[in-house]
């Protein structure tokens, strides 16, 4: 089976414009909103809140950027902030955007600046690879979370001096075959979502240290019913099988605070 790209787009029918940004809300019965920053300060924020406050850099300016509206249904209010000096920032723009999601799961099958890939990217083709013949999506989560977990090996260097606000490269990550846990996230979840498997990558606390871990909406055998289970290929490269099992049944040991 074929993937399955979910392409997000500003198609122009809901658009909120201002002197400094473009907001197209187009599409958020899918789970996002698309946003253009048309200013010229190169250090510009947005700020999406509902019940949680989350806030992204816009890192293109002039092209739309796609941001997850992760909290289901309700009121956002969607703020763009420009640098003022050092780590000041002045509200250039505010909106506020009435979401009805059609789906809970409709956000996490989208690209977007955490899992960013397209029709054309490696990590596709690898995705399609790998779960070739299967139908089963159990068996696909199960290849996918296996080949991260094979094929990537973590990068202490790269861990030592990531700075602020790095984003993952996908396809440089399956060519380099190493990576932090953002990496290791981002490949299992956009191949997931290529496959038309709603996943989620969370950021949050593990033993005290900031960590990325993947959530992915699967149907449980024992509940009959659909769940979102979590899975951690960086802690699984390197950890023995016995040991993982037994920390990753116990949902206490991951403090998420970050979900896109």
């Amino acid at each position: 089976q074929a993937s399955t790209i979910y392409t997000p787009k500003a198609d122009g029918t809901v658009v909120y414009t201002s002197a400094k940004a473009v907001i197209d809300a187009s599409h958020t019965s899918d789970g996002y909103v698309m946003v253009k920053y048309t200013g010229s300060n190169p250090k510009v924020k947005l700020r999406i809140q509902k019940d949680t406050e989350y806030t992204y850099d816009i890192t293109a300016s002039g092209d739309y950027v796609t941001f997850p509206l992760t909290e289901g249904s309700g009121s956002y209010t969607v703020k763009v902030f420009e640098n003022v000096s050092g780590t000041s920032y002045a509200q250039a723009v505010s909106q506020t955007i009435q979401v009805n999601i059609a789906s809970d799961t409709t956000p996490f099958l989208y690209p977007n600046q955490f899992c960013n890939f397209n029709a054309d990217s490696n990590v596709v083709t690898v995705s399609d690879t790998i779960t070739s013949g299967m139908t089963d999506p159990l068996k696909k989560v199960e290849a996918i979370y296996n080949y991260a977990v094979d094929n990537i090996t973590y990068d202490n260097q790269k861990a030592a001096t990531v700075q602020s606000g790095y984003l993952p490269n996908v396809d440089a990550t399956l060519a380099q075959k190493k990576g932090i846990c953002f990496d290791y996230a981002a490949v299992m979840v956009a191949m997931l979502r290529s496959q038309g498997i709603p996943a989620k990558i969370e950021f949050g606390f593990v033993n005290g240290l900031y960590h990325a871990w993947v959530n992915v909406y699967q149907y449980d055998k024992v509940l009959d019913s659909y769940i979102w289970k979590l899975y951690d290929p960086t802690f699984a490269s390197s950890a023995d099988p016995a040991t993982l099992a037994a920390y990753m049944q116990d949902p206490s040991n991951y403090k998420p605070i970050c979900v896109n």
